[in-house]
């Protein structure tokens, strides 16, 4: 049986990048150390930390002896090939083409559009206030989750969760992006499917374990 490896997580607890990350690594059972990153504070444009993750991004994760891993799509397909069991995509390829296809709808799609460094630019430079970046993040996950809905309850492979009745990746993709949506307390309306398959998600410890509120430098409840 192959070693398991030391693997360091750069983190921070608000992020739908970093939920991902941290529900594989839970439903894999693979031990990680986490290194808080405060986005609040700007540390993850640190001079320090620019030279792990040149673009500043959420999560990155390091195993001792190689190359830092960006980008968390990236992450869980190493994670994949790390600990293939339990299986994160479908064993045929038409079924993984169809995962990672819901996948970066969600995480490459919609959520890219409502991190802070849109929001600094939308505020400083194009003159946005909270309202309307509100109605920036609600056009963008509405408009998201309304994709992904259609294809989720018109498409014969999904089940109880996004593909089949097993939770796998695209599952940890769109509860992440519904994971951050209610940290900023936005709602997005006649999306049953979604609504039905993130409740079954939420269900599960892997998920509750990640859930931002949990995290280390989360505000007090």
């Amino acid at each position: 049986m192959a070693a398991v490896p030391a693997l360091n997580l750069y983190a921070f607890w608000r992020t739908s990048a970093t939920f991902r990350v941290r529900v594989a690594l839970n439903l894999k059972n693979l031990p990680v150390t986490e290194t808080f990153i405060n986005m609040d504070a700007g540390e993850q444009r640190s001079e320090a930390y620019l030279k792990i993750n040149p673009l500043g991004g959420l999560p990155t994760l390091v195993e001792a002896g190689h190359p830092p891993i960006t980008q968390s799509l990236a992450i869980l397909e190493f994670l994949e090939e790390t600990q293939p069991l339990p299986a994160l995509l479908p064993a045929d390829r038409h079924g993984r083409a169809r995962v990672r296809s819901l996948c970066n709808m969600l995480a490459a799609d919609t959520h890219p559009l409502i991190t802070p460094r849109v929001k600094k630019y939308l505020t400083t430079e194009a003159g946005f206030d909270d309202a309307a970046w509100r109605r920036w993040q609600t056009q963008w996950f509405t408009t998201g989750l309304a994709a992904v809905e259609q294809r989720l309850s018109t498409e014969a492979q999904t089940g109880l969760y996004c593909h089949g009745d097993t939770v796998g990746m695209a599952d940890i993709c769109l509860a992440s992006v519904v994971a951050v949506m209610r940290v900023f307390k936005i709602e997005v309306h006649n999306i049953p499917t979604v609504d039905a398959i993130v409740a079954r998600c939420s269900a599960l410890d892997a998920f509750v374990r990640a859930e931002p509120a949990r995290q280390v430098g989360a505000p007090v409840q």
